[in-house]
């Protein structure tokens, strides 16, 4: 892999980089990866750890010039700019790259490599997170839903929270209520008695309760009691 570490990027160095990519691919794995992917993006089944690695070498130079040229061959392209942008700690830089990198997502693993600085910055998360839920990109509403799973530990944020989830009684795609379904099963784990009260008065969003009913009772985070007090709360 060639040096990643630069005070500017061009079209070249970039089209190096993507050339390093594609010459570290597993073809063994590309379409087992595809297919758990869902993604119609070219696949090189390279690890995570080694894009992370790569990632934290564009980040220690200049990775805004990087990410200015944003032109993907391969998903693994966007996960290793998903990388960096989840290192940058300004919350008006992190959300201009995310969403340029939104323009060329499609699959939820691009988007669930997203991380979020939200320490001192909460409200303007929070924001961030209700303008990508208005958009009818699924996946912009997929990192909007994201976003929350940094708040789920502050008892402060849990109305917030709830309230927001509300807000997608009448979502039909898949990957995003996977991720209300998920956010609502950690909601349960780390926020007990609110979430369960949520579960059991909203009835509309069939697929998200029982999905987060299925995601607790899977879990060895929530106790064998609540297992059973939520199956009663399974929308038939």
């Amino acid at each position: 892999m060639n040096n990643l570490t630069k005070d500017t990027w061009n079209k070249e160095d970039l089209s190096i980089f993507e050339d390093d990519l594609y010459s570290l691919r597993k073809e063994d794995k590309i379409q087992f990866t595809k297919n758990v992917v869902n993604t119609k993006m070219n696949v090189l089944a390279i690890s995570l750890k080694d894009l992370k690695k790569y990632a934290g070498d564009i980040y220690k130079g200049n990775y805004c010039s990087y990410l200015d040229l944003m032109a993907h061959r391969y998903f693994e392209s966007t996960i290793t700019d998903a990388f960096v942008i989840s290192r940058i700690k300004d919350f008006n830089l992190q959300k201009k790259y995310i969403l340029k990198l939104s323009k060329y997502i499609d699959n939820w693993s691009t988007v669930d490599t997203l991380k979020f600085n939200i320490k001192g910055q909460e409200q303007k998360y929070l924001d961030f997170s209700k303008e990508l839920l208005t958009s009818s990109k699924v996946f912009n509403r997929r990192i909007g839903i994201r976003i929350l799973f940094s708040f789920t530990k502050d008892t402060n944020y849990t109305d917030n929270i709830l309230e927001i989830l509300k807000t997608m009684d009448n979502e039909e795609e898949y990957y995003v209520n996977m991720a209300c379904s998920w956010l609502l099963c950690e909601l349960v784990i780390k926020q007990r008695d609110k979430a369960i009260d949520f579960i059991k008065s909203n009835r509309n969003n069939k697929f998200m309760i029982n999905k987060a009913i299925s995601k607790c009772s899977d879990s060895f985070r929530v106790s064998e009691t609540d297992k059973t007090l939520l199956k009663k709360y399974r929308i038939s």
